[in-house]
């Protein structure tokens, strides 16, 4: 399937602010490009495109004075098939892993393991490692948080979503990679494009997305505590530690964001 994807977001600036804009799709997905959704600026600006530590495509301007626009508007393939599922894989020991994978195994902004490692083995403990554990932590995270955009707090932790039971996709996310780590599965934060496809209307709004990997049986697999099911069209924008590493945009002097839209819409064709 074909799905479009892009954003649009309006900001009023009451200086010539510096940004980094992190809103193209990851390499990781470069190969089903149909369109490419560059990032395009209004009024024009100077552009200097980046890949930081992560992998990630990170874009330079410095924004004018008024109104300013960020816009992206892409095309990509799809396989149309669902997170892939693999209930054998196994977990690692910690002194098998990788090398690359050890930093995903270690507190972060976000994910304060020190707080919660002894719950995390009063609660995880005993269920059988690898896949199985994982998916006990996400309906756990699932079923003990309360979705609610307007509890939205940009400073939660791992540890106050757990103590306070509510929170947006991200400290889902947050919750699941912490208590994740503390069982020894590395895993990491992602943010991206997830579309409605196959999913019963009304759909809500168009967002960004936040879902985690974690690393078992030699490979990165997909989780979604939000959601926790698999889905179909989820389109990888960034990745890293937590959330702290992958803002969509980092202003550097105030601003106001006046609109914001995201759409990942499948393109029907005769």
């Amino acid at each position: 399937m074909l799905i479009r994807i892009g954003c649009r977001l309006d900001f009023v600036f009451s200086q010539p602010t510096p940004m980094i804009a992190m809103l193209n799709v990851h390499c990781a997905r470069f190969d089903d490009l149909e369109r490419a959704d560059n990032l395009v600026t209004s009024p024009s600006v100077p552009l200097e495109s980046y890949r930081d530590g992560f992998g990630n495509w990170c874009t330079r301007l410095v924004a004018p004075v008024g109104e300013f626009t960020l816009s992206t508007d892409g095309l990509f393939r799809d396989s149309g098939l669902p997170d892939p599922v693999s209930q054998d894989a196994g977990q690692h020991a910690v002194q098998d892993l990788p090398v690359e994978t050890l930093v995903f195994l270690l507190g972060s902004r976000y994910c304060d393991t020190d707080l919660l490692s002894e719950q995390a083995w009063q609660l995880f403990g005993r269920t059988p490692p690898g896949w199985a554990r994982v998916q006990a932590v996400c309906d756990f995270v699932h079923d003990h948080v309360t979705f609610d955009y307007m509890k939205a707090n940009a400073t939660r932790t791992s540890s106050q979503t757990l103590a306070q039971g509510q929170g947006v996709c991200r400290d889902f996310a947050h919750l699941a990679i912490a208590l994740c780590r503390c069982l020894n599965i590395p895993a990491r934060y992602c943010t991206g494009y997830l579309s409605d496809v196959g999913e019963p209307e009304p759909h809500p709004p168009g967002d960004f997305a936040a879902w985690i990997e974690v690393f078992l049986d030699g490979r990165w697999w997909v989780f979604d505590p939000r959601n926790n099911a698999r889905r179909t069209a989820r389109i990888l924008v960034a990745r890293g530690r937590d959330a702290a590493d992958v803002p969509l945009t980092q202003t550097f002097g105030p601003n106001m964001l006046t609109d914001f839209r995201v759409w990942a819409d499948e393109i029907r064709t005769a």
